[in-house]
């Protein structure tokens, strides 16, 4: 069985789904691996160092999907790509089929095997192959370093001859695992850390991470059986609202990471809550690829509004490519040997695992 990736649009996407790590473990399975040239070249991995391990390097990106049972990528291919893939062989991805409906439709009606891993079940089987965590991870965690590079004072308490300078203090709007990692960042980096999130479960891991959680008075749990956050009530909304309103005030760097499955990220933090917070605060807006929590969140652009920088990037894991490309890598992997039929050397797809259930697009 052969197994391939292909380049992905280095100006969109600087992740690989293939290191030379998992491309050695997939041979040692037994599989056979097939790149396009330079795969990982920008990485520093380079060809050689892949064909050493037995991998087939080749320009000819037909003839790697001609010749594919299962093809790994991070987002959906291109039309040209695409267009490549034939009857019963495997694409699997982050493939997002809620913005590429009809092109993943027509692929299905082709008889391609269709796998997207973002609607990997939340089961303890599955959280090696998570790779909404494993990059919401990174993603949290580098949200804390740029914001704070673009904050003009220091972080830390500092006490000095000249007089005391404050701990800069941060809220984090939304704590699922990037808001978790960017609250333990932002602690182990001497920030004072607060947290909001609609989910009460939340309140002890933020606690455990040093954070104070801010909760709304009689606020209910807003959880799906999956474990994400679902929408609140207008009443809810309205109450959180007047939190944020006092808390902005005096805050000086906010994360946003809230995020629902399938929906434009909720705006959280207002054009008037904005005006109220200091000058030379920074906001990061993890959501603004999807709307954005914040009022004037702009993709790839730093917004300034009275003072208030408000960050926001299409794909902030391009500036962490080589350790998410790893942990992605890993991630697939782990989805590759659930899927794999060993002893008869091919693709088993048993709809009665829930992992293959709930990630086949039917």
């Amino acid at each position: 069985m052969k197994i391939v990736s292909v380049s992905e649009n280095q100006k969109i996407e600087k992740r690989i789904a293939i290191s030379p790590e998992i491309a050695k473990k997939y041979i040692a399975l037994g599989l056979e691996v097939s790149l396009s040239e330079n795969y990982g070249e920008h990485l520093g991995f380079k060809d050689s160092e892949y064909k050493s391990l037995g991998v087939k390097i080749s320009k000819d990106i037909k003839e790697i999907i001609d010749s594919a049972n299962v093809i790994v990528q991070l987002g959906l291919p291109s039309d040209e790509i695409t267009s490549l893939i034939k009857e019963n062989q495997t694409l699997i991805g982050i493939l997002d089929p809620n913005n590429n409906n009809e092109k993943i439709e027509s692929l299905v009606k082709n008889k391609i095997n269709i796998f997207s891993l973002e609607l990997l079940p939340r089961i303890t089987r599955a959280q090696s192959m998570d790779i909404l965590s494993s990059q919401a991870n990174l993603a949290g965690y580098k949200a804390v370093i740029e914001s704070f590079s673009n904050f003009e004072k220091a972080i830390p308490m500092m006490m000095t001859a000249a007089g005391t300078v404050p701990a800069a203090k941060v809220l984090v709007v939304g704590a699922g695992v990037a808001g978790l990692q960017a609250i333990a960042t932002a602690k182990r980096m001497g920030a004072v850390v607060f947290a909001t999130d609609v989910r009460m479960a939340s309140k002890e891991q933020v606690e455990s991470l040093g954070g104070k959680f801010l909760s709304v008075e009689g606020a209910e749990n807003l959880e799906t059986e999956g474990g994400y956050a679902k929408e609140a009530s207008d009443d809810f909304k309205n109450k959180q609202e007047e939190l944020l309103s006092e808390t902005l005030k005096k805050i000086d760097i906010v994360i946003c990471t809230a995020l629902i499955p399938g929906k434009k990220a909720p705006l959280i933090i207002k054009e008037n809550m904005i005006r109220n917070m200091k000058a030379g605060s920074v906001i990061y807006d993890l959501a603004a690829v999807q709307g954005g929590n914040t009022a004037f969140s702009e993709v790839n652009k730093i917004v300034n509004k009275d003072g208030v920088r408000i960050m926001g990037e299409t794909n902030i894991l391009n500036k962490l490519p080589i350790t998410a490309s790893n942990l992605y890598a890993k991630n697939v992997f782990n989805f590759v040997v659930n899927l794999y039929d060993e002893k008869n050397k091919k693709i088993n797809i048993n709809l009665e695992d829930e992992i293959i259930e709930k990630t086949l697009i039917k």
